[in-house]
């Protein structure tokens, strides 16, 4: 903890912005102006500095950024001015090109690492707002708002997202989840609502409410990694419970006439509440002892293959060689096991149905799959009967172990074109189906249980499963989800239930009824 603290505190890049900081205080005309230079000088860097990869590339950007916002007050020329807030500016570009690439790695999992990639993200935005401040670009606000737009973005936006998910690193529960997506939209919320709707504004503030004092007792059953810590971080958090107090009465002045709170009075308890307490508490927090994340890196091979099939050959009989490769057989009907071994020796019927919410966005894409031939399912909700063929693919195209290509058609359309493959992770036997994709691949991970004498296979399993997007080097997981529930209701008769949903929403479900030839 000690050796954590001096490599920050005591960094090249923290010393300087604490004495930018200091010589800013002495020469600055506006001494509320120090809460947004506090927040540039010395919390952004010493958080980005639990982030990035301290490299020399890294502290002389930092130095020169630094340098720019103290000499803000000293050069009192408008150009130089905007030159050195544009040099600010693009350092948060940066920083958000970073939380950009971070998410793309990773995708649509781990809430923690998500918060922290939001909020670096948002710094940009801060970066827009201050330069728009010091260049006296009209936003359609006075200066002061458009300043304390740009504070907003340093915070709210910034440090507390990233407080969040370092917060997420230590603590994981259902309501951990829900309160995430609240705070890293509350903050466009209130903004657009302070734009457009005092009354968005007022109803925004309130969810944020529920949020921040969720989180205030989530952290007060948390344990942290030592005692001061704890302390730190606690009053951190509960900084935020009272001054979320002062929005509420500021939106409700805003939307109904009620409580008149003053600009000035935020500035003076609302600002230094956040600067003092919330900021500077929170990021002595976790400087101490900056929790590890807990994202797993993604080993599992990946099809190679991108846009149309290519390397297809012989006939195969089956989607995989032995089912018992995933799943113990002994339970389950013969029928699955050999429909699965020897899927050519059956036909398929479909009935497809799409959510109601989302049928437009369905006939849509129509429009696109029609010409991409895959993921070219129906509108219509008509039993159809599905042809298809099982072909061999070249290995050595693909990059994964047997793969084959099942491509589904109804009548001159391609349905699907998936190619099926498996990989073992910690012992267990996945099912590896790619989609090809312009330029890119779908793949679906999917986890094989028996029960009560049903397959199922779903997406959200453990470890590897789910849905993914590859376009490159990088495997992005996608907000969706898929789960398959195969029955043997006859004598060689199968039913399949096939469900999505996208973002936790049913949006599609498709009955199969698979016969015996």
């Amino acid at each position: 903890m000690k050796a954590n603290l001096r490599s920050r505190l005591f960094s090249s890049i923290t010393i300087a912005g604490v004495f930018f900081f200091i010589a800013s205080s002495i020469l600055t005309s506006e001494p509320y102006l120090l809460m947004l230079t506090a927040a540039q000088l010395i919390f952004v860097p010493l958080m980005l500095q639990l982030l990035l990869e301290t490299k020399r590339k890294h502290i002389i950007f930092n130095w020169i950024a630094m340098l720019s916002i103290f000499l803000l007050q000293v050069i009192p020329s408008i150009t130089g001015q905007m030159v050195l807030a544009f040099i600010y500016m693009i350092l948060t570009f940066f920083v958000a090109c970073y939380g950009l690439k971070r998410f793309f790695q990773r995708g649509f999992t781990n809430w923690a690492e998500i918060s922290i990639d939001i909020g670096m993200m948002y710094l940009f935005v801060g970066g827009l707002w201050f330069f728009a401040y010091i260049a006296g670009i009209d936003t359609g606000f006075s200066p002061l708002i458009t300043w304390l737009t740009a504070i907003h973005f340093h915070y709210s936006a910034f440090l507390l997202p990233i407080s969040l998910g370092f917060f997420g690193r230590l603590h994981d529960s259902t309501w951990y989840r829900l309160i995430v997506p609240i705070i890293l939209a509350g903050h466009m919320l209130v903004a657009i609502g302070i734009s457009f709707s005092p009354l968005l504004e007022f109803i925004s503030v309130l969810l944020y409410i529920f949020a921040i004092y969720t989180l205030i007792v989530l952290a007060y059953r948390t344990r942290f990694h030592s005692h001061l810590q704890t302390i730190l971080i606690r009053l951190s958090f509960s900084a935020l419970g009272i001054t979320i107090l002062f929005s509420l009465l500021y939106a409700t002045n805003n939307s109904f006439g009620l409580w008149f709170v003053s600009i000035d009075f935020m500035l003076k308890f609302h600002g230094l509440f956040n600067c003092l307490i919330f900021g500077m508490l929170g990021v002595l927090g976790w400087v101490l002892v900056p929790p590890e994340t807990k994202q797993d890196v993604w080993n599992f091979p990946v099809s190679q293959i991108r846009g149309t099939l290519k390397g297809a050959g012989k006939q195969h009989p089956g989607l995989v060689d032995e089912l018992s490769d995933f799943v113990d057989i002994k339970t389950l009907p013969k029928t699955i096991v050999h429909f699965y071994e020897n899927t050519d020796q059956y036909r398929l019927f479909a009935s497809v149905k799409w959510a109601t919410w989302f049928k437009p966005f369905a006939v849509c894409y129509k429009l696109i799959s029609l010409k991409l031939q895959q993921l070219n399912l129906p509108i219509s909700s008509k039993r159809t009967e599905m042809t298809y063929k099982i072909r061999a693919v070249d290995q050595t195209l693909d990059g994964r172990e047997n793969p084959r290509a099942w491509i589904r058609q109804v009548k001159e359309n391609t349905v699907f074109v998936a190619i099926y493959s498996q990989h073992e992770t910690e012992g267990r036997a996945y099912m590896n189906i790619a989609l090809p994709l312009p330029y890119s691949s779908m793949v679906g991970i999917l986890q094989l249980d028996a029960i009560d004498g049903a397959l199922i296979l779903s997406s959200e399993g453990e470890s590897d499963s789910g849905i993914y997007l590859a376009a490159g080097k990088a495997l992005f997981k996608l907000p969706l989800s898929e789960h398959f529930l195969i029955n043997e209701t006859s004598a060689g008769i199968l039913t399949a239930h096939h469900k999505m949903r996208i973002f936790g929403m049913p949006f599609l479900h498709i009955d199969y009824t698979i016969n015996q030839k």
